[in-house]
């Protein structure tokens, strides 16, 4: 952002900065509302383009990042988080695109009703406003989140985690070209330029009312901070302790299939499987073969006596293994009594993310998906499919498991709202 000092330590100077933040994304959010949909794609196709163009920047960026992660010894889970490589680099820069090709989601006409005196109401999609952002790690989301909030016609406030901080900078740089090209104000994405944690402090206020809505994506502890200090809306999840249940009239292969990806794809993502519940009355059949799927594929299994019984691998779980979010290749495994065991074990234990049924059987599998109160509940599939990409979202700049407003994949759509708009002939009230 023009004119904006980075600020590494604390004091006087950081609250400055962050209320000047504040205002300019407040106004570029009002230049937003009223762009055309054909502006908005022009700045997400030339940013994905200039992602294209400096890709060895980026590159060489993130190697800086890397060897910080490193020398702080973070875990393979983050390490993962944060690296890009030239797959992922073009991965973001065509998510860009494909959240161009989406339909626009401002304006949209979300009911039309007619009263008996004749008033016309339309209730028709509007921007948030301004939208921030706080996440750890990933670089990407600085891409994805500053893309999305455009794309709905809010401005964003993105706060990366310093263990990005080099690679976030220059991905926001390439979305800043792109907002020049299509005649947009840079303030319309904008990136906290310092890794002075007070920012988060100030994000959480609200900025004088310059935010509408916060989004945080990262661990555990950012997460529950911004959930007890917001003053503003929050969209987000604590933690996704996901299960798969796999059913006694499940397909063995499928269930095998399915297991395997669902944990060992990639285990730092949100929707990787932590737990895997299977039926009691298939454990003959089921447990040994999955057990040992997990064990050989370099997974460390946690199970109860049934699981333990199986494979002298297997390492006793604890009440707590029930609810730790692994995000690591380990997972808990238990035996339950049937569908409803599995019900029951997940409202226990489970977080409202993603929980999945492996099962043939059409009856369990409507009884599990009506029962199981997740933002995204799967039958038959890899709970890795918890992605707004995988939803057709474009991208999504994270998961909500609350109730209100946004839940499950938070796309464009889900970052709008509404007004109504109404059409009358000279009617008054008596």
């Amino acid at each position: 952002m023009e004119n904006l000092k980075i600020v590494e330590g604390e004091g006087g100077d950081l609250d400055a900065l962050m209320r000047t933040i504040g205002r300019r994304a407040r106004k570029a959010a009002r230049v937003l509302a009223l762009a055309s949909p054909d502006q908005k794609n022009h700045a997400l196709r030339a940013a994905a383009l200039v992602i294209r163009r400096r890709a060895p920047e980026l590159l060489e960026a993130n190697a800086q990042d890397m060897a910080s992660a490193r020398a702080k010894n973070l875990g393979p889970a983050l390490l993962d988080r944060l690296l890009l490589d030239e797959k992922r680099i073009a991965s973001m820069a065509q998510s860009l695109d494909d959240i161009a090709d989406l339909p626009d989601p401002v304006g949209r006409l979300l009911e039309r009703f007619e009263r008996p005196n004749g008033l016309k109401i339309d209730r028709v999609a509007t921007p948030l406003g301004v939208v921030g952002v706080i996440f750890e790690s990933r670089p990407n989301v600085t891409a994805d989140a500053g893309a999305l909030c455009l794309k709905a016609g809010n401005a964003a406030i993105l706060r990366a985690g310093s263990e990005s901080f080099h690679s976030s900078r220059l991905i926001h740089a390439c979305l800043v070209e792109g907002l020049r090209e299509a005649g947009l104000p840079d303030d319309a994405i904008a990136l906290i330029p310092t890794r002075d944690r007070a920012a988060v402090g100030a994000m959480l206020t609200g900025l004088d009312g310059a935010i509408d809505v916060i989004v945080p994506r990262g661990g555990k502890s950012l997460v529950a901070r911004v959930q007890s200090e917001a003053r503003v809306p929050v969209f987000a999840h604590l933690e996704g302790i996901v299960h798969i249940y796999v059913d006694a009239e499940a397909d063995l292969a499928k269930a095998e299939k399915i297991l395997l990806n669902a944990k060992m794809r990639r285990t730092g993502v949100c929707g990787a499987a932590e737990t895997l519940l299977v039926d009691r009355a298939g454990a003959d059949r089921l447990l040994a073969p999955l057990v040992g799927l997990l064990l050989d594929a370099g997974c460390e299994v946690r199970g109860d006596e049934a699981a333990r019984q199986v494979d002298g691998r297997v390492k006793p779980a604890s009440e707590e293994d029930w609810s730790t979010e692994y995000l690591d290749a380990i997972i808990s495994v238990k035996l339950v009594g049937g569908v409803q065991g599995a019900i029951d074990h997940i409202e226990t234990y489970g977080s409202h993310h993603t929980d999945c049924i492996v099962t043939e059987n059409a009856a369990k599998a409507e009884q599990f998906l009506r029962e199981v109160d997740s933002a995204i509940v799967i039958h038959n599939a890899s709970t890795q499919f918890a992605d707004g990409g995988e939803f057709g979202f474009g991208a999504e700049i994270g998961i909500a498991t609350g109730r209100m407003h946004a839940r499950g994949p938070v796309g464009v759509a889900q970052l709008t709202s509404f007004k109504y708009v109404v059409h009358g002939e000279g009617q008054t009230r008596a």
